[in-house]
């Protein structure tokens, strides 16, 4: 958060759709608004099933109209491969290239300074040169802060690695990556967000374009108009306690990531609550190992820079 710093995150899943049917698609299959994007840019959005629940949240990098990059999660990748395969058009190929990339994402206010790269605006990417190595630049990443993942064989991994490193940036690892995605309140997929929850209630809403046609997006109009039953919302810890992954909240609540915050030295999480409690400075207790600890639900983001 102070400078930067650089995560292996190469068990991260990558599949390419081609063809010249690949954008319509990946329209109907996918959540959000392809059309909002252009070649050399990317989208967050969520593969849904039928009943609106979420099978995947990833990015969809556009290289042309006949030709995206999809990146998974690792633990859904077979899953989200199997889905988008069996549902394929005429016209359309989707291949799992996954063992052929490394992929590491280097994040912070000084990530592009440390590498040498121009700035660039975010849900971009392009081809650069890495001290001799060829990467698609990617300005995404999951810590609140500015950056980019680095995309490149798999062959070169280890000195791109290197080579990151030589510059600066320091190590980071994927615990570091959890606490950093948190204060930022982005989802992890089997935690906060899973098939059985809706994109509405985890406060999805905006990477779903319910004006168009896409699996589950019927059911998804229904819990908009009839108001989600309850809702992902973040907190945090006004006694000293670490809230965990499945620890009930009052009143019919439920932690579903829970951590100590380095920055803000104090217990945050994410939970759903009945939607009629999720107001931010709502006040609930949570059963930290058959202890009530008061926490108090807050704006997104959790963690937010102090401007200079």
């Amino acid at each position: 958060r102070a400078d930067s710093g650089a995560f292996d995150v190469s068990h991260m899943g990558e599949l390419h759709v081609e063809g010249p049917a690949a954008h319509a698609f990946l329209q109907f299959v996918l959540s959000n608004d392809l059309d909002r994007i252009g070649d050399g840019e990317a989208q967050y959005t969520l593969l849904t099933n039928e009943s609106g629940g979420i099978v995947d949240d990833l990015i969809a990098y556009r290289i042309t109209p006949f030709h995206y990059l999809l990146v998974v999660n690792a633990g859904n990748r077979e899953e989200a491969f199997a889905w988008l395969q069996e549902r394929e058009v005429r016209g359309s190929e989707v291949r799992d290239a996954s063992e052929e990339y490394a992929l590491v994402a280097v994040q912070g206010p000084r990530a592009l300074e440390r590498l040498g790269l121009p700035p660039a605006r975010p849900f971009t990417h392009g081809l650069a040169l890495l001290d001799g190595i060829e990467a698609m630049v990617c300005r995404t990443g999951y810590t609140g802060e500015a950056g980019c993942e680095l995309m490149c064989a798999a062959e070169d991994a280890v000195a791109l690695w290197d080579g990151v490193l030589a510059r600066g940036v320091a190590p980071c690892g994927l615990g570091a990556r959890d606490t950093l995605r948190l204060e930022a309140c982005y989802p992890l997929h089997g935690n906060d967000i899973t098939q059985e929850t809706d994109a509405i209630s985890a406060g999805l809403g905006w990477a779903c374009a319910l004006g168009k046609e896409f699996t589950g997006v019927a059911a998804l109009r229904r819990v908009k108009e009839q108001g989600p039953a309850r809702r992902l919302v973040p907190f945090v810890l006004e006694e000293k306690a670490v809230p965990r992954q499945g620890m009930p909240i009052e009143g019919g609540g439920e932690v579903t990531s829970g951590t100590h915050s380095p920055m803000l030295d104090v217990g945050i999480g994410l939970g759903y609550v009945p939607a009629g409690r999720s107001a931010p400075g709502s006040e609930i207790v949570i059963d930290v190992r058959g202890k009530p600890r008061r926490a108090r639900i807050v704006e997104k983001p959790i963690y937010r820079r102090r401007k200079a």
